[in-house]
């Protein structure tokens, strides 16, 4: 089963997401923010993060860059999810971008993919 940590500051979306997630079978850890999402990845190490990038406390920039430092995380990839996308695209800390609002079958289908096995 594969585990993945949502990181948003939208209570409701991280709810309607986390259960359809499992429905498809996937392990899921919630955190609303950047901080949080640290300290859930120092209790275990998620096949993907899937992150808004404007929250409070630690933002998704932010977020993406700490977990691109720890040695055991920089392979873990990371899914920004959100309604403002990132105003600089030269450095890229993240593997996909999606813009809020998003269909299910793209999220779910964007997932799948990022959450196949790494050669």
């Amino acid at each position: 089963m594969r585990s993945l940590l949502l990181v948003d500051d939208e209570s409701e979306l991280l709810t309607a997401w986390r259960l359809i997630l499992e429905s498809e079978g996937y392990d899921v850890s919630c955190a609303c923010n950047g901080a949080e999402a640290l300290a859930c990845v120092a209790l275990r190490v998620p096949d993907l993060v899937v992150t808004d990038w404007t929250m409070p406390v630690m933002d998704g920039a932010e977020l993406c860059r700490r977990l691109k430092s720890m040695p055991r995380l920089v392979d873990v990839p990371i899914l920004v999810h959100t309604a403002v996308p990132p105003a600089d695209l030269t450095v890229k800390l993240w593997n996909v971008c999606l813009l809020k609002p998003i269909g299910v079958e793209l999220f779910l289908t964007t997932i799948a993919r990022l959450c196949e096995p790494r050669r």
